[in-house]
């Protein structure tokens, strides 16, 4: 999930890495969502921040988190999730 705030907007270089990455892994292994948290009280604890966070789910468990655009940390983190 890339959790962003409406001022700044989802990271759309991240977004084509994450496609990338997802073709070549597979659609069925890995979804990618973007999510305002000024509008999602569940992710208050985002707001005010300066840099994109990107959360890693698994069977509905937050189990990893990004912070800032590092596409090699991205694409480890998403690999080693998988």
């Amino acid at each position: 999930v890339d959790a962003f705030q409406a001022w700044c907007g989802p990271c759309k270089t991240v977004v084509d890495l994450f496609q990338k990455i997802r073709n070549e892994v597979g659609s069925n292994l890995l979804h990618f969502a973007v999510a305002e948290v000024d509008s999602i009280d569940a992710l208050e604890g985002y707001r005010g921040q300066c840099q994109p966070v990107f959360l890693f789910y698994a069977e509905g468990e937050l189990v990893a988190v990004v912070r800032g655009v590092n596409a090699p940390l991205l694409q480890k983190t998403i690999l080693e999730q998988l």
